[in-house]
This record gives structure tokens, C-alpha cells and sequence, in this order.
């Protein structure tokens, strides 16, 4: 994996994130407002979650 390859995906990874805010700013807050509402077990839950879920796109599509 070359350096060109990691900012590559760090930048399809802001693309993405930069969408919410971008399209729908209001729904954006509200969700953001629901996840801080949230206990620290259920965001370790939600981070884990979603690392599995990028290792495991990682090794499909490489």
C-alpha cells in the first residue's frame, strides 16, 4: 500500500463524511445530538462496529 493509496482513501473518506453536513445540515445536527445522548458502551459498540465493518471492505476490495 503506497502513500498515494492511504490519500486516496482518506479522501474518499472525507468526501463521504463532508456529505451530511453538506446536504442536510439540520438532520446532521439532530443525529449528532442523538450519538452524544448516547452511553460511552453503546459509541465503543458503534466504533467497533463500523472498524469491523471498514477491515472487512478493506480485504474484499484490495
Amino acid at each position: 500500500m503506497t502513500f498515494a493509496t492511504i490519500m486516496l482513501a482518506l479522501g474518499v473518506v472525507l468526501v463521504f463524511e463532508g456529505l451530511g453536513p453538506l446536504l442536510i445540515p439540520n438532520k446532521w445536527k439532530q443525529v449528532l445530538a442523538s450519538i452524544s445522548e448516547q452511553t460511552p458502551q453503546s459509541l465503543q459498540r458503534l466504533g467497533g462496529a463500523l472498524v469491523t465493518v471498514g477491515i472487512v471492505l478493506i480485504f474484499i476490495f484490495l
